[in-house]
């Protein structure tokens, strides 16, 4: 561990931890979040995902469970909701509906992370995804500096300005002495549905060429394809609604890399 790092804790009920970051809004770290949770739990993994966006929690929506409500053991400890195979647990179900904006300063943030980290009964779990927010401040140091986190996966579209950010946060995990397992090149290129040409929108090969400059890898691209959005918006995330899909298979290879590098 690095000099002057406090001593990080195992989560309880966890084996493995994944953190999937991005620190850029609007790249798909989510659903590339929540298809990869889903990939894993069908390796016949016990897998979990865990929401830290505080202000945007996604995953309720993308596993068809808002409005859900979590219920509460004897002990205090929060039972984490499920779908399509995978347990959930975000700020999301504490809230009054997906409208609700959490008005908060960073102390009701904080408070609200650390209920998350350390008050939810995951009742032992393979692996539990971390789908991060963006940026690189007080919720990642928290997570990095307080639990163990076998890995980082970073999101980014081929674009420069998303690579930016991505290149911060590969940093940031360095600084925090947490793996980078290595990066999702996410609307890598985009299919015309009529005659296939292929245009790459946001540029090709960055995620591929800054992997390369950094001394990590490609885990997979992620094509820019309207089922992947329209599915997700519905609950519905590919490689449950279409499993035997290229689209699907994109995270499933990912997911089967992740797995490796932990040596599960």
């Amino acid at each position: 561990m690095a000099r002057g790092l406090p001593k990080k804790s195992k989560l309880r009920g966890v084996d493995k931890v994944v953190a999937v970051s991005s620190a850029k809004g609007g790249v798909g770290k989510s659903t590339v979040a929540v298809n990869l949770a889903l990939s894993l739990a069908m390796q016949q993994k016990r897998v979990g995902i865990l929401d830290t966006d505080i202000f945007g929690p996604s995953i309720p929506k993308l596993l068809n469970l808002s409005g859900g409500e979590p219920n509460v053991t004897e002990s205090n400890k929060l039972l984490p909701l499920s779908n399509y195979g995978v347990k959930a647990m975000s700020i999301g179900f504490l809230l009054p509906n997906e409208e609700s904006p959490v008005v908060w300063r960073g102390l009701m943030v904080m408070k609200a992370l650390q209920q998350l980290l350390h008050d939810v009964e995951w009742d032992g779990l393979d692996v539990l995804v971390l789908d991060l927010p963006p940026g690189t401040g007080d919720v990642q140091l928290t997570i990095t500096q307080q639990i163990v986190v076998d890995g980082a996966v970073i999101v980014s579209t081929p674009q420069d300005i998303a690579l930016i950010d991505a290149i911060k946060g590969i940093n940031m995990f360095k600084k925090v002495d947490v793996p980078v397992l290595g990066m999702v090149q996410n609307m890598s290129v985009f299919v015309c549905p009529n005659c296939n040409h292929e245009t790459h929108i946001f540029g090709s090969d960055g995620v591929q060429r800054e992997a390369e400059r950094l001394g990590t890898e490609v885990l997979g691209s992620i094509p820019l394809h309207p089922r992947i959005c329209t599915l997700s918006d519905a609950g519905m995330p590919i490689v449950v609604a279409e499993p035997d899909t290229a689209n699907a298979m994109a995270y499933k290879t990912i997911a089967d890399k992740v797995l490796q590098k932990l040596g599960i």
